[in-house]
């Protein structure tokens, strides 16, 4: 089987600090892009296919509002919220979780996604207390699955057995998959079937897609230029919802949660496993996708797209600065409270090379 070797000409996105020294460097690329493909800045190989993983959590959701489920259910700003999820498995995401599925009458028997301890150590630890396993809801995806859930309750359309035809909604095959991908494509403008495609953690498919076109996905969110029109109200719908209930999206002390509870609507963001940070930014009309090339997500990717954050949107306030100041340049502490180094993100406000108004590839 052929691959392709990770890019070594990539610039050095992040750097890690010790001793005053550069201990380790995290390279990287990134693109800003505005909805009609105009590249605003980027930096490394933008057009090399990678895997977003969790980062288009939200696109995957565009089904979810714009097929009628999520209103015909009734889903709150929490459970939509929930749907575009990487939570830490706390008490209130595995219970918006479980509301979610029960609004669609079903159980957390139906989800597909597996089972891991949660993410967040109180949690995780409140558990282990109660001598209970870990179960479905306590995935980070649980939200996110339980988005298809409701999706496949609507395409199922009462005909049949619905546990049935739910079975295997992580297929690529499966309705609720091939409704999902379109969906993907569509926001992306990546045609699926030019690149490879994997298994995700949560077991559903993954697409490798260029930065460049993630960061397009991204800019048609935050203005739902390019979406179809009921696309388009699926992603404002999802980006309210998010803004109303930023701690379902990731939970205490999180990137994203942090980030969201400070700016509102003004940004929507979102990580994903090996080293994926996207984010859309309404105002400036703006999408933007990271990648790091070592697969490094909250040591490196976070303080790449802090940096970006802080770069693009020149936040109004001492606090909201203040916030992205220090995720952009962390501070590293021993077990003992000891300051030994620091996380400091560089090169991310250089702009792109001559290409900036060419369109992505189709």
């Amino acid at each position: 089987m052929n691959s392709s070797p990770t890019p070594s000409s990539n610039p050095v996105l992040v750097q890690a600090w010790r001793g005053g020294v550069v201990e380790s460097a995290h390279r990287g690329a990134f693109a800003v892009v505005d909805a009609g493909g105009r590249l605003h800045s980027s930096l490394g190989d933008i057009e090399r296919p990678i895997f977003p993983r969790s980062a288009v959590k939200v696109l995957q959701a565009l089904p979810l509002v714009a097929s009628g489920a999520g209103d015909a259910l009734g889903l709150s700003d929490e459970e939509l919220a929930l749907a575009c999820a990487s939570h830490g498995g706390e008490e209130a995401h595995a219970r918006t979780a479980a509301s979610m599925l029960a609004k669609a009458g079903v159980d957390a028997g139906v989800l597909e996604c597996g089972a891991h301890w949660p993410y967040n150590e109180q949690a995780a630890r409140t558990l282990a207390r109660q001598e209970q396993a870990p179960g479905a809801l306590h995935n980070n995806c649980s939200g996110k699955h339980a988005g298809f859930v409701c999706l496949g309750c609507r395409l199922h359309g009462g005909q049949g057995e619905l546990r049935g035809f739910l079975s295997g909604y992580v297929k690529p095959e499966h309705p609720v998959m091939r409704e999902v991908s379109a969906a993907l494509q569509a926001a992306t403008g990546w045609d699926l079937s030019r690149s490879a495609r994997g298994t995700d953690g949560c077991s559903i498919p993954t697409h490798a897609m260029p930065l460049r076109h993630l960061a397009l996905a991204f800019a048609r969110v935050a203005s739902g230029q390019g979406l179809a029109p009921d696309h388009a109200r699926a992603a404002l719908r999802l980006r309210q919802a998010v803004a109303r209930a930023p701690f379902m999206v990731a939970g205490t002390g999180r990137f994203d949660t942090r980030v969201m509870t400070a700016f509102g609507e003004r940004v929507f963001c979102k990580v994903g496993a090996e080293g994926v940070h996207c984010a859309a930014l309404p105002a400036l009309g703006l999408g933007v996708a990271v990648k790091m090339d070592d697969g490094n997500t909250s040591r490196a990717c976070e303080v790449a797209m802090a940096a970006l954050l802080l770069h693009l949107l020149q936040p109004a306030t001492d606090a909201e600065r203040t916030l992205l100041q220090a995720l952009a340049d962390v501070r590293l502490r021993n077990w003992n409270g000891i300051e030994v180094g620091r996380l400091a993100a560089v090169e991310v406000g250089r702009p792109a090379a001559a290409d900036v108004n060419r369109p992505p590839a189709a």
